[in-house]
Parts: structure tokens; C-alpha cells; sequence
């Protein structure tokens, strides 16, 4: 018997995904007869035309039955004589995308459906796209509804250069097509009588025979740790699943990131001791000395991992919010999950044509090119070597939600020349020697409500107690070093990002910082207290949007309202209240005095 196939169906809206693996398992005899007959009496208030309805087997949610759609990801188990199978049957809708990813993510295998009558059309590029982004390296194209074009010869040959065209553009192991009719199940279990100018095998034949050969391309050891084991005080085990290679006792493995080696004691596999274990079991290993390793580190032998910050990765887009660069997320990739920050967006890709076109934001269901820099060192390899710590998923540090998943291209080598210097001159040597403790004082709020006001008469009130100061204004840094930045959704990101890069490095030479920033997004506002670490102090100037009207400065809410402003703060773009401000304070009916002595008070100066 071949080993377990695990594939997907997939292809654009209406092209009898469903339909299909239903028909194969009525067909091959691999229901209950209960389910046959619910099947039959489901079919006759369907829209079958009094024949059965075979996609009522996996489109089980009510609003996939009322809609006539798949809508969620439908796993089928099943086996036959030759094989044991696992089939996703996902939905071909461009908003459910994201749910057929996550069906491609397991795949060994793809059933790309294309509709006779129709061809090959926008969402079957797409979903053949994102399946080859998943690593699928086998495709199966099941030309549909070959009984709408009268089973034509003529026709399944014209699709055929078209789908032949379409798959030049990928890398990939095999490629067959099948013309079949899921309705009437012509070529799915047995060969067609209408199509007596097919010669090959039908479909689920060809799935019993095919081999996928899943192995990984790199041949050293490597396991995730997910789990340390530590029942008593007399073991110390480090549990996970061998992504690669295998392990054997008395082996020596390397921890990485750390790089330190052990020999390996005893391996279990569930409670059972074995000798030596391989690539896809789950095991417990106990090495022969104490050393550091926990939930996220890898455990490898002759195996060239990167540890690295920076990498270079394809992604599908899958938040309803848009990427851009400078935005931060959490990145998981085997069982490590740190803070990264996308720093670049090379280009995105043209699902139809398949060109790498320039953009600086990425929408919904859109593939791109982009750099990534974690914020530490991450135990990664390409997916083209290991497809466990090739492949990643982005996290929203906010919601929490799943944004992005791709896989691992390369790692950029741009800092492998590079050590972080150590100073004998601390920043606690400087701050003895001026006598202050260093921390930056972040002034944000609406245009107008008082921010750049308030900063220069604290620092002025600083400078009376003898304290060494720095102010950074936000017009005063766009004129100088940012003015290469305008005011796009990343260049703001950028802008935000640079400030606080320079506030940390004032504050590692002793001084006082006071910005004066908008700042108007919470994101940009939490990625530059991290960046600045110890002493961040954010000051929320919460002076209303009436009251900032009324002032309006620098006429800029008059430009906003006159049109000759786009996306000005507070009018056509958005202004997210801090939730966790350090002090908060309304400048209206209060004196600079009052407010600055409630600074001061606050800061304990």
C-alpha cells in the first residue's frame, strides 16, 4: 500500500469542487448506507433537479447548503484498497481565500478543478499560485463539466495548452490532466464511455498510484523543541517532532540559537525507548549535560540552519487591513514566535500574468515579495530545504489574528559582517556624570492641542534644574532628517520609526528627550516604546478636536477643510487614543504653568 496522500481541491467558484469528491466517494463505495440515504433525501429539497446532490457530503455549514457554496474548509477521511486519503475540499470565493490557504498549508497534492465551458479563469490562477507558494509540488487538473461542451476532444485539448502555459510558470514534479463530468462521474472512479479519446487513468486511480515523496530536501537533524519535560527533578527531556533527517543515542546535536552541544542520551517515542528515530515522529530526547534550551529553540545535526534577523519572503496577504512597509507583527516559524517588523516590499505578484509589479501596500488576498527583520535572532532555512522552518505565518500583535502566511526565500546576509560594539562609556556612566536619569518624554495628540507648546516650556523648566535636554519637533525633523519622507502610510510608519531611533540614542548618552509628535497610530506609538526601551514616558495631550480647530495654528485645519490637505489628522485620517498613556492632560482653560507643574508632578523631578 502507498503511504497517506493528503490533497486538495481547489479552483474557481462553481467549478464542482464539491461535487466531485462527493461523486468519487458515492461512487467507490465509501459510505455508510445511512449516508446514502440521508444523502438522497437531502438531494430532493436541493437544487439537483431530483438527481442526487453529491457536494451535500462536504458542505456541511447551513449557509453552504442555503448558498449553494462552499464557504469553510471540509476535511474528508476515507480509504480504499490501494490507499488511505485525507481531502480538503476548500471554497473557490476570492473572500474565502485565506480558508482555502490554510486547506493548501497541509497538501501534498492539488485537484485544481477548471470549469470546460469557461477555462481557466482568474480565482484558478490564484488558487495554483498560492498552492505553489504552500510547496505544493504535485497538480492534478480535473477539466469539469466536460458534459456542458459535449465531452469535446477539441476543447479539453485548447484548455490543456492553456493550463500547460499557466504551469510553466512554477516549479513542480508532476502535472496530469483528467476530463471528467462530476455530475454524472465520468472519468472520476472509472473511465468514460463519452470520452473514448482519454487514454489515461480516471482520478481516483491516478491518486492511488502516484507518489509524492514529501521528504525534505535537506538531509540533516533538525526538531523544534515545542515542550521541555521535566516530570521530576532526575529528568530533563526536550519534546517535539523531527522536521528533518534523523537522531540516534549517543549523537551530537547542536542548540540553536545558542550553539551549544550535547550528546543524546536516550530518545522515547511516546513512552517506549528506541535507539534512533527519523523525520516525522514525535519524540522525547535527554541529553548527557545541563545546558540552555526551551520552547522555540532547534535541535540539529549536520544541518546548515540560518540563525539570523533579517530574511527575504513570499507572502499571501490575508488581513481585511492593508500591508505596509514598517509595520510590526509577530512572525511564527516552527515553534519559535517573536516581533518582526517588514522593512521593505519588493514588489507584489500579478495573479493573471504573473508579473512582479512595484507596490508599497499590500491589500487582501495579494502575494508580495517582502524583507523581514525579527526582533531576535531567528532559527530559520529556505522552504525549499526544510518546510518546517521555511514556512511562517505573521501574527496581528493586537488581535491576534492570523495576517499573513508565506514561505522563507532566502536570508539576508547584509549584517553577517556585522558585531554590535560595546562602549566602555555606558549610558549609566553618562548619567552619573550629568547627574539625571535618561528617558524620553512623548508628547502625542492632535494637531493643535498643545504638544510642541508644552515640550518647549518643559524643557525650558529642565533647563532651569540644570538638566541636559534634547527636543525633537515633529516639522523640525521633517525638515531636516526625514525630509526624504512624505506622508504616505509608510513613510509616516518610517518617520515615527527614525524619531525614536534617535531618541534611544540620546538617551544612551545621558540626556533628557521630549518629542513632539502626532503620532497618530497606536502601532507606531508601541513600536517606538520598545525601540526605546527603559524611560519611555508617553504624555496623551487628549485637548479636543473643536478646541484644535478653534486654535488651528498653523492654518492647517482650514487647508484640511478647504481640500488643499488630504488625510489630515483628525479629519480624513484617523487618530487612535492611547488606551495606556503614562499622564494624560486637556490643555483647555489651563495655563502652560498648571500643565507643566502636572507634568513635573508626574515625572517626580
Amino acid at each position: 500500500m502507498h503511504t497517506l496522500l493528503k490533497f486538495i481541491t481547489c479552483g474557481s467558484v462553481d467549478d464542482g469542487k464539491s461535487t466531485l469528491i462527493g461523486h468519487m466517494l458515492y461512487d467507490a463505495k465509501l459510505l455508510f448506507a445511512d449516508q446514502k440515504e440521508a444523502l438522497k433525501l437531502d438531494s430532493k429539497l436541493g437544487s439537483a433537479d431530483g438527481g442526487i446532490d453529491y457536494s451535500l457530503l462536504l458542505d456541511g455549514l447551513t449557509a453552504e447548503r442555503e448558498q449553494g457554496i462552499t464557504i469553510d474548509v471540509a476535511y474528508r477521511y476515507f480509504t480504499t484498497d490501494a490507499r488511505s486519503f485525507i481531502v480538503a475540499d476548500t471554497p473557490g470565493h476570492e473572500e474565502y481565500t485565506r480558508n482555502m490557504a490554510v486547506g493548501a498549508s497541509f497538501a501534498d497534492l492539488a485537484v485544481i478543478l477548471a470549469d470546460a465551458s469557461k477555462g481557466v479563469l482568474t480565482q484558478t490562477r490564484r488558487h495554483t499560485r498560492i498552492c505553489a507558494l504552500m510547496g505544493i509540488r504535485h497538480f492534478v487538473f480535473a477539466v469539469n463539466k466536460m458534459d456542458l461542451v459535449d465531452f469535446s476532444h477539441e476543447r479539453f485539448k485548447k484548455l490543456q495548452k492553456e493550463i500547460r502555459i499557466l504551469m510553466a510558470e512554477f516549479p513542480y514534479d508532476s502535472v496530469e490532466l483528467i476530463p471528467v463530468s462530476a455530475t454524472f462521474g465520468d472519468n472520476i472512479t472509472r473511465c468514460s464511455s463519452h470520452m473514448p479519446w482519454y487514454h489515461g487513468m480516471p482520478l481516483l486511480a491516478y491518486l492511488e498510484n502516484i507518489d509524492t515523496g514529501t521528504q525534505n530536501a535537506g538531509t540533516g537533524f533538525t526538531m523544534p523543541v515545542q515542550r521541555v519535560c521535566r516530570p521530576d527533578q532526575n529528568f530533563r527531556g526536550f519534546q517535539g517532532q523531527i522536521e528533518s533527517g534523523s537522531v540516534s543515542v549517543g549523537d551530537t546535536v547542536t542548540v540553536l540559537p545558542s550553539k551549544e552541544s550535547a550528546n543524546v542520551r536516550s530518545i522515547l517515542q511516546g513512552s517506549l525507548p528506541v535507539k534512533t528515530s527519523s523525520e516525522g515522529h514525535a519524540v522525547t530526547l535527554q541529553l548527557d549535560r545541563e545546558i540552555d534550551v526551551s520552547r522555540g529553540c532547534v535541535l540539529t545535526k549536520d544541518s546548515q540552519l540560518f540563525v539570523n534577523q533579517l530574511l527575504t519572503v513570499s507572502l499571501l496577504w490575508m488581513d481585511n487591513s492593508r500591508l505596509a512597509a514598517g509595520k510590526s507583527y509577530f512572525i511564527k516559524t516552527g515553534t519559535q514566535k517573536v516581533s518582526c517588523t517588514v522593512l521593505r516590499i519588493h514588489y507584489k505578484t500579478d495573479v493573471v500574468s504573473g508579473q512582479e509589479v512595484p507596490a508599497s501596500v499590500i491589500y487582501t488576498n495579494e502575494i508580495a515579495c517582502c524583507d523581514i527583520m525579527a526582533g531576535t535572532d531567528l532559527v530559520f532555512d529556505t522552504f525549499e530545504q526544510n518546510k518546517a522552518l521555511g514556512s511562517f505565518i505573521l501574527i496581528d500583535r493586537v488581535s491576534h489574528m492570523t495576517s499573513a502566511c508565506g514561505t522563507i526565500t532566502r536570508s539576508l546576509r547584509q549584517d553577517s559582517h556585522l558585531t554590535w560594539q560595546n562602549m566602555d562609556i555606558t549610558r549609566s556612566f553618562r548619567e552619573n556624570q550629568l547627574g539625571q536619569k535618561a528617558r524620553t518624554i512623548w508628547f502625542t495628540g492632535l494637531s493643535g492641542s498643545g504638544k510642541s507648546t508644552l515640550a518647549n516650556e518643559l524643557e525650558k523648566y529642565l533647563a532651569g534644574l540644570n538638566k541636559h535636554t534634547m527636543l525633537l519637533d515633529g516639522d523640525n525633523i521633517r525638515m531636516g532628517l526625514n525630509r526624504d519622507l512624505g506622508f504616505s502610510e509608510p513613510d509616516r510608519i518610517e518617520n515615527i520609526r527614525r524619531v525614536a531611533e534617535v531618541a534611544k540614542l540620546f538617551n544612551d548618552a545621558g540626556l533628557i528627550v521630549l518629542t513632539s509628535f502626532i503620532s497618530p497610530f497606536a502601532a507606531d506609538r508601541r513600536r517606538a516604546k520598545e525601540i526605546i526601551g527603559e524611560g519611555f514616558f508617553e504624555v496623551y495631550v487628549s485637548t479636543p478636536l473643536e478646541e484644535c480647530m478653534r486654535r488651528d495654528v498653523k492654518g492647517l485645519y482650514a487647508g484640511a477643510r478647504s481640500g488643499k490637505i488630504e488625510d489630515f489628522t483628525g479629519l480624513g485620517s484617523p487618530y487612535e487614543i492611547p488606551e495606556h498613556a503614562d499622564l494624560t492632560i486637556d490643555t483647555t482653560g489651563k495655563t502652560i504653568h498648571e500643565c507643566v507643574q502636572t507634568i513635573i508632578q508626574k515625572l517626580n523631578l
